[in-house]
């Protein structure tokens, strides 16, 4: 499987309450920190939940 780097480039500040969290789940805590994750469905969903502040790039 491959593995995404998922980077946080904007604030949550002004974003609904469901993006918040989606953002905290996918362990992110604030612009420009990053994570690693095994790419599953899940993972996508919210990546698109919150396409507009954050950055993905694939990890091989």
């Amino acid at each position: 499987m491959s593995t995404y780097v998922i980077k946080q480039v904007r604030s949550a500040n002004g974003a609904n309450g469901r993006q918040r969290d989606t953002l905290r789940s996918l362990g992110l805590r604030g612009i420009g920190k990053s994570v690693e994750h095994e790419d599953t469905p899940q993972l996508r969903g919210m990546v698109h939940a919150v396409r507009h502040l954050v950055v993905v790039e694939e990890k091989s």
